[in-house]
């Protein structure tokens, strides 16, 4: 009798336990968490983070020689404090989010909360606290809190007199998050909302556009650390996407040198057609027709540039004060400073409208990063390693253009469709198109 030994072949390999994700991953002295490491099988599916922690020697002036509040704002100009609300949209119930917040503050006299949420708060998107039993242990919730802990420290760092609300999604999903962001947009006061996560771009993305297509309040995010990438949702034209610097400094701590972050993420996007708000930049600098990610840059490099972060939440047995780097830090600081400049605007498309238009002034109110690359390299004006640049906020990145713009220069421009006439083609380079005459409606209003 023949006996066959296919079941116990099939018995024994069901036995055999599937290879695990990846935990966190070394790349030289920078952790890289296992939330910032994106599975292809996550991709539509869940967000991941876009931090990464420097565990050898750094050279700011805060603890472990991570960057202070003080030299991050000298950096870009921010002199202003703030007011209203910045909310921070972030995967399961951070625990210990307000002791680590006023550890955070007190180390560098920033407002505490004292018991009146009037300077931080955490809310729960669902209405019940994220029950962090069930989420994965390849991406555990410890290690959500690390990126809750940089982007609420850190955008009470650039607008200390913001209330700064924590938003705890139920997961890391995709409909987790983007009820997430729901909530913040129903925020009384909410002027400024950061997210950062992201997912690679695929088909069926814009599906999500519901959640920031909203007036009101400002929406950014982080392009992510793969140098070169695009990602949802920075790729959405409702969403300002932030990308990443390297920043160096002399012995002081002052600014000496800004140039693009290798790691920093950049590109068109697959499926987002090229926004009226971006038709101001050179076809020479955004060379497709679609939707060109990042729209501005911060300092992000955690190698050259990270940021001191106090976390009280052991993740790979690291917890205290940490140094983080990614546009994890660029998305809330961004954020912080806008808020910190104190200009009002009635939305995302607005403001991206005004930075856009700022592009166009002399002398450019820009740190424009000419130098390094992410895969693309940094140019005069925008790129897709720096988008317009740093912002410098004394400087006016992000004043209201006061230009008047009338019917009249709107007939003119129809007029000359189709011909080269550099004083109306608002790039100079290109006749006259239907997408210049999309962006001069943009600024009256239409």
């Amino acid at each position: 009798m023949v006996v066959s030994t296919v079941p116990t072949l099939l018995l024994a390999l069901a036995m055999v336990p599937a290879a695990p994700r990846p935990a966190a991953r070394m790349e030289g002295n920078v952790m890289i968490p296992a939330t910032s490491i994106e599975q292809a099988e996550d991709i539509g599916v869940r967000m991941h983070t876009n931090y990464r922690i420097m565990l050898g020697p750094a050279k700011g002036l805060g603890p472990n020689g991570g960057m202070s509040p003080a030299q991050i704002r000298a950096f870009y100009g921010v002199t202003g404090s703030g007011a209203g609300v910045i909310a921070i949209v972030d995967a399961w119930d951070y625990p210990t989010a307000l002791a680590d917040f006023n550890k955070f503050s007190q180390q560098f006299g920033l407002p505490q909360e004292t018991g009146l949420s009037t300077v931080f708060q955490v809310v729960y998107a669902s209405g019940s606290k994220p029950d962090n039993s069930q989420a994965s242990p390849q991406y555990p919730s410890a290690a959500w809190n690390q990126e809750a802990a940089l982007d609420t420290q850190w955008a009470h760092a650039m607008a200390p007199a913001a209330k700064i609300v924590l938003v705890e999604a139920a997961s890391d999903s995709y409909a987790d998050l983007f009820a997430a962001v729901d909530a913040a947009v129903q925020i009384p006061g909410v002027k400024q909302i950061s997210m950062s996560w992201a997912d690679t771009e695929s088909a069926g993305e814009t599906f999500y556009d519901t959640h920031f297509e909203v007036s009101g309040p400002v929406l950014f995010n982080s392009v992510g650390d793969a140098g070169g990438v695009t990602t949802y949702p920075s790729s959405s034209q409702y969403v300002v996407a932030v990308g990443g610097t390297s920043v160096s400094t002399d012995s002081s701590g002052n600014w000496l040198d800004e140039t693009a972050w290798s790691q920093g993420g950049g590109g068109d996007s697959a499926y987002v057609a090229k926004p009226a708000w971006q038709a101001m930049v050179s076809s020479a600098n955004m060379t497709g027709s679609h939707r060109g990610t990042p729209d501005l840059a911060a300092d992000a490099d955690p190698q050259v540039s990270g940021v001191s972060v106090y976390d009280s939440t052991p993740y790979e047995g690291k917890s205290g004060w940490l140094v983080f780097g990614g546009t994890s830090v660029s998305a809330p600081c961004v954020a912080g400073m806008v808020n910190a400049s104190g200009v009002a605007f009635t939305g995302t498309t607005h403001f991206l409208t005004t930075l856009y238009e700022n592009c166009l002034k002399t002398p450019y109110p820009f740190r424009d990063i000419t130098s390094g690359n992410n895969g693309f390299q940094a140019l005069a004006g925008w790129d897709y390693a720096t988008g317009v640049g740093a912002a410098q906020v004394s400087s006016g990145s992000f004043a209201l253009n006061l230009a008047v713009v009338t019917g009249m220069d709107v007939l003119n421009l129809v007029g000359n469709l189709g011909l080269f006439v550099p004083a109306l083609e608002v790039t100079g380079d290109a006749p006259v198109t239907t997408s210049d005459l999309d962006f001069m409606l943009l600024q009256l209003g239409w």
